[in-house]
């Protein structure tokens, strides 16, 4: 059963006591999640107007914006109104970090703010391909962005106007995904990486630990009995909470809900205070060498 831990806070920049601070350190590195029922993200009577699903454009599932270099992408919308909605997205990501710096300090030094996304769209009956259908339980991993062995720290808020709960299944373990699938997966091809590199088609080059963690993506998303028969729990997140998760470690579906806010952090492993407890090192010690 994964641990979930409650935290009764209403702010962003909440001050948490030393314990405080370690035990919910100790919680998600353990694979469990963080949820505030009473941490709102608070939308503008102008932004309001955001709440639709045609705020995307087509075919796109969200809007995301990078605060490295200030870029919205994914976005109908034009002019002004788009320059709202980009407000809106750096509001969120100022306010996500923020509250991981107060809850999560020992991250802050070497914490790195990746893309901030608005999702209007309903989870529940999208068309799609088996492997870009998150209402399956998978572990996070992008083909074109490897994150060579860091970990995918992020922050959820539940922005629906219509009283509609985000539900969520939390699957097994990282490490019971990871003896079912790969003893399967075969090694993957350096000249190959370097290829897709070249080509433009990876952003970084892909590591042995990326390849792996695509093939279990993959894996347990097209595995139909596994899908049918794996061990979860469902969590039923309200409007106006927010949720802190590793979703690179942590099995999870998106079931249904509309109208979610979403922040990614990069962290390398030896910043957590257990590096043993990520997927990098749990990998690298089922096959017994390097990854990344």
């Amino acid at each position: 059963m994964v641990r979930v831990q409650t935290i009764e806070e209403d702010s962003w920049q909440a001050p948490y006591s030393d314990r405080q601070q370690e035990e919910a350190t100790g919680v998600i590195e353990n694979g469990g999640l963080l949820f505030f029922p009473r941490l709102a993200f608070t939308l503008s009577e102008a932004e309001r107007r955001f709440l639709v699903p045609d705020a995307v454009g087509q075919k796109v599932k969200n809007v995301s914006f990078d605060i490295r270099n200030g870029t919205l992408r994914g976005s109908a919308l034009e002019g002004a109104d788009a320059a709202a909605l980009r407000d809106m997205l750096e509001r969120y990501a100022r306010q996500a970090l923020a509250l991981v710096r107060s809850l999560l300090p020992h991250y802050a030094p070497t914490l790195e703010q990746a893309r901030t996304s608005y999702r209007p769209v309903e989870a529940a009956g999208r068309t799609t391909s088996w492997r870009k259908d998150d209402t399956r339980l998978h572990v996070d991993a992008f083909p074109s962005s490897p994150n060579q062995g860091q970990r995918l720290l992020r922050v959820f808020s539940n922005i629906n106007p219509e009283g509609k709960d985000r539900v969520w299944n939390i699957g097994e373990p990282f490490e019971a995904v990871a003896q079912r699938y790969l003893p399967s997966i075969a090694a993957s091809s350096s000249g190959y990486a370097r290829l897709l590199r070249a080509l433009g088609i990876t952003k970084s080059l892909r590591t042995e630990y990326d390849h792996i963690m695509l093939q279990m993506h993959d894996r347990m998303k097209a595995d139909k009995d596994y899908q049918a028969t794996a061990a979860s729990m469902q969590l039923r997140m309200p409007p106006g909470s927010t949720w802190i998760v590793y979703t690179d470690s942590v099995s999870h579906a998106a079931l249904s809900g509309q109208f979610m806010m979403e922040q990614t952090f990069l962290l390398r492993p030896a910043a957590m205070l257990d590096p043993s407890r990520s997927p990098l090192r749990i990998l690298e010690r089922m096959v017994g060498r390097a990854l990344a």
